[in-house]
């Protein structure tokens, strides 16, 4: 599924929070000038630039610390491995295969999705460098609202398992909804080249997104990610991981050794 927004749209789901503290923010009469700047030049970039989202529900299984997707493609998640950890797994958070599960609940599906603006919000502002940090923190914020408004419409249309939500934007920012959005190099999902298995399975080229050779996203304003709808599923910490579970993380995600430790060289 493709959606595409206006900046209208999206601008009214940015958390300003984020963006107070790019700027080192910490006095609110600077906080409330920053943002009438920020206003203003977001309602300049309505109507020449968007914001885009893609996404995939797919029925999947978990199998160990895989999630297997129908059609047969896996993704390979990190486990928490450290003492006094709950050694949680995004993969708990979706229902195994089994005889007695043989129908697809909401629990036994996954979302994957992907977001970005247009590539002029980071390319047009080169001659001033001031009016270029501007765009490049707006730009990122907007990538981050496009996912939180995208989500919002997965769970109370596309997927449905939330049809009757109404949450206020604070309660949407604090994460009242159910289920949980992990996104790529944040702590549940350490291994940006996960991108790669992302890439394969919705084509973020669709939106414009491109990967670099460690899987990095270009535009940089890009966010990548699952979309779990277990009640119960909680963001985590992956943590310090040891030699034994990346051996069997390369493993699984068919790739080199010395490849894998250099992805995750800040787990390590």
């Amino acid at each position: 599924m493709l959606l595409h927004y206006d900046i209208s749209d999206v601008a009214p789901y940015i958390n300003w929070v984020y963006f107070y503290f790019a700027w080192q923010l910490k006095n609110q009469a600077e906080q409330q000038r920053m943002r009438h700047e920020a206003e203003q030049l977001l309602a300049s970039f309505q109507g020449k630039y968007r914001s885009h989202a893609v996404f995939t529900i797919f029925d999947a299984y978990s199998e160990g610390d895989d999630i297997v997707l129908s059609g047969g493609a896996r993704i390979p998640l990190l486990r928490q491995q450290q003492a006094g950890s709950e050694y949680l797994c995004l993969s708990d958070f979706i229902a195994p295969r089994s005889a007695e599960n043989q129908s697809f609940g909401y629990e036994s599906q996954i979302g994957i999705f992907a977001t970005t603006v247009d590539s002029g919000l980071e390319s047009d502002f080169d001659a001033d460098p001031y009016a270029k940090m501007m765009s490049q923190l707006l730009a990122d914020r907007l990538a981050e609202a496009t996912a939180e408004r995208m989500h919002e419409e997965v769970r109370k249309r596309y997927w449905g398992y939330a049809r009757s939500e109404q949450l206020s934007m604070n309660e949407l920012h604090q994460e009242h909804f159910q289920g949980i959005r992990p996104a790529v190099g944040y702590p549940s999902l350490p291994d940006t080249s996960l991108n790669f298995v992302i890439d394969q399975v919705i084509d973020m080229k669709q939106i414009g997104i491109r990967l670099t050779e460690n899987g990095a996203m270009r535009p940089h304003a890009s966010v990548s990610g699952l979309m779990l709808s277990h009640p119960k599923a909680r963001y985590f910490s992956v943590g310090k991981i040891g030699a034994d579970q990346l051996r069997d993380y390369a493993r699984r995600r068919s790739v080199p050794l010395e490849m894998v430790r250099k992805f995750l060289a800040a787990n390590l």
